[in-house]
């Protein structure tokens, strides 16, 4: 036990029975003692009952230790918010409450999250004097008052094909004091259409979550089915997964590479991108005939093997894709124009970083060296490691920067597994997964990471099916780049981060 939690490694199953149960005042200390002393949390998420929810709270050690920790308690219609002394619990604490109707007290900016249907029967909780109710996007807003203070409003609907999310900005002139972010407007139910699950339809939910990280969710959902089933995946599976992992992230990487360049203004690498990220992408339909993996990945392994012929395809792919994505990268290091506009622009703190929760790149740009591949190694990645790249100057350079870095890393890498990979079969026989049992899976998708967990009831079902998206913990760190930042520099921050608005909006 370490702060009252059961401890646990990635990827492994437990009965429910073995989860500590503290009562609230035990529970919450913990938590808070957990994060003083370098813990930091995954997810936090409630399953409501009669008299009000069961929290769970899962949080990883510091890097090293390879250690999970999970602990729960049961509330009523309210329990102490821990947000104001732990700025990463902020948003989870909204989300319980909009759940599983109970409020959080204390929360130092109390508001919907999605907008969405409780997870239970009952009246929203909101109360008739709030006003609105729970359309989306009709709520308070933060608002800074003085003399010339003006606010901007973008969205929910984008000029360009992009999804819903609205930004309100408080500036003076050109300069933004405040910028909040509202989402909610696509709501779509996933966790509340997996309860009762597993079901046939419940890997298709899986690859949807968020469209350009099929892999990375389709993953951990098989990880998790196969420790329930008590099954392992094959070594040329996990082989397989890793490869089309990091073509996942290869292609977002890519992508945002030349999007960050276009909104420089600097047209050449932002053309060359745009097209090579539609080479890498193909890599991966080369291996499943989808170029975002769908049908790669199943639980008990994959759904296509990696033949001979398509190994040597994809070396040959990799070398030319790996010459094309250099030169074209090279001209952007080269712009003393577009190096001005990166440096200095959107910095996020390494300790406002650590104290909000930001994950991957976006955190690694900060100086925060974390990364689920290394600290929570998972398939391929417990045999062979990629090394963990890190910035300091925390701005959009170094975020730039650290993608440029990981592209190279997992070149690299899928290189390396191509040319060596394991003979065997690629599929195991699934089984029915146990009940009354708790696991959890945690994945490095491309923009960080990415946690599942699952809870089964006695009948083997899943009673709560959480998941946690990077972009969950990342959306407050756009909001602080943006302070005492042009409103101009917005464009630019934001493809820096390229968030998810679906795998927010669960």
């Amino acid at each position: 036990m370490s702060h009252g939690m059961k401890t646990f490694y990635n990827g492994t199953s437990f009965g429910r029975d073995e989860i500590p149960v503290p009562d609230n005042d035990t529970f919450f200390q913990s938590v808070l003692d957990a994060i003083t002393s370098g813990w930091r949390v995954c997810s936090y998420f409630g399953i409501p009952n009669a008299a009000g929810a069961t929290l769970y709270c899962i949080m990883s050690s510091r890097a090293g230790s390879g250690t999970l920790g999970i602990t729960s308690t049961s509330v009523g219609r309210s329990f102490p918010s821990l947000a104001a002394a732990c700025p990463q619990l902020q948003m989870f604490e909204r989300e319980i409450a909009e759940q599983c109707l109970t409020r959080p007290e204390g929360h130092p900016w109390f508001k919907p999250v999605r907008f969405q249907k409780p997870l239970c029967d009952g009246k929203g909780f909101w109360s008739e004097t709030d006003g609105g109710g729970l359309l989306p996007g009709v709520t308070d807003f933060y608002r800074v008052d003085g003399d010339e203070v003006h606010e901007v409003a973008v969205g929910p609907v984008h000029a360009g094909i992009i999804e819903p999310g609205h930004f309100r900005f408080q500036c003076h002139g050109e300069e933004v004091f405040h910028l909040e972010i509202a989402h909610g407007f696509q709501h779509r139910g996933i966790e509340w259409s997996l309860i009762g699950g597993p079901t046939m339809r419940s890997m298709h939910l899986m690859e949807t979550i968020a469209g350009d990280t099929t892999v990375g969710h389709a993953q951990a959902y098989c990880m998790n089915m196969e420790t329930l089933a008590g099954i392992f995946a094959s070594p040329r599976a996990e082989t397989v997964r890793g490869i089309a992992l990091e073509l996942e992230r290869l292609a977002n990487h890519i992508g945002d590479l030349g999007a960050i360049s276009g909104d420089t203004g600097y047209l050449p690498t932002s053309s060359f991108c745009g097209r090579i990220r539609g080479d890498f992408l193909n890599m991966t339909a080369l291996l499943c005939g989808s170029r975002f993996g769908r049908g790669l990945l199943r639980p008990g392994g994959i759904g296509y093997d990696c033949d001979t012929a398509i190994a040597e395809e994809m070396q040959k792919r990799l070398q030319t894709g790996r010459e094309e994505i250099t030169q074209a990268i090279n001209l952007l290091w080269s712009a003393p124009s577009v190096m001005a506009r990166l440096e200095d622009t959107g910095v996020v703190s390494e300790v406002d970083a650590r104290e909000i929760g930001l994950v991957g790149p976006a955190a690694r740009a900060c100086g925060l060296n974390r990364d689920v591949r290394r600290d929570h190694p998972f398939g391929i990645f417990r045999m062979s490691q990629i090394p963990v790249i890190t910035g300091s100057s925390c701005d959009v350079y170094a975020r730039t920067m650290v993608r440029w870095l990981e592209v190279q890393r997992s070149l690299d890498f899928i290189d390396e597994q191509v040319r060596h990979l394991p003979r065997g079969g690629y599929q195991t026989k699934m089984r029915p997964i146990a009940a009354d049992c708790c696991a959890v899976a945690l994945t490095e998708g491309w923009r960080g990471e990415i946690c599942h967990t699952a809870l089964t009831d006695g009948e083997g079902r899943f009673e709560r099916y959480k998941i946690v998206d990077p972009s969950f913990h990342n959306w407050s760190g756009l909001e602080l780049a943006l302070r005492n930042q042009q409103i101009s520099d917005f464009p630019l921050c934001n493809k820096s981060f390229n968030l998810s608005y679906c795998g927010f909006d669960l």
